[in-house]
């Protein structure tokens, strides 16, 4: 009976022992290669609300830039200072900036 229940045990605390946690050292600063990187509609979502609160911007969308989809932010007008505050990227998705004017519902 007892020898039935030691080989649960230590094949639990071999599991235990082999799941924790590892340092990374090596292995690009620790970051998990499991953990998947977000879709683009969750990076848009995600990013939207901030960019829309830049002054001059009108629009977020999810469009095909050279044959890759890419996150673009529609502007009122070609504001540098509004462009130089969009980043190039969001999260390794490309960003493209398109002057659209101001949008207005039908």
């Amino acid at each position: 009976m007892i020898g039935r229940m030691i080989a649960p045990v230590l094949l639990a605390g071999a599991s235990l022992a082999c799941s924790g946690s590892h340092s990374g050292a090596g292995r690009g600063g620790g970051r998990s290669a499991s953990v998947a990187a977000r879709s683009i509609d969750e990076v848009l979502a995600a990013h939207s609300d901030s960019l829309l609160a830049l002054r001059g911007v009108v629009g977020t969308a999810i469009a095909l830039c050279d044959g890759e989809r890419c996150i673009k932010v529609f502007l009122a007008d070609s504001n540098a200072d509004t462009k130089g505050r969009i980043p190039p990227r969001l999260e390794g998705y490309r960003v493209v900036v398109e002057v659209t004017g101001t949008i207005r519902p039908r």
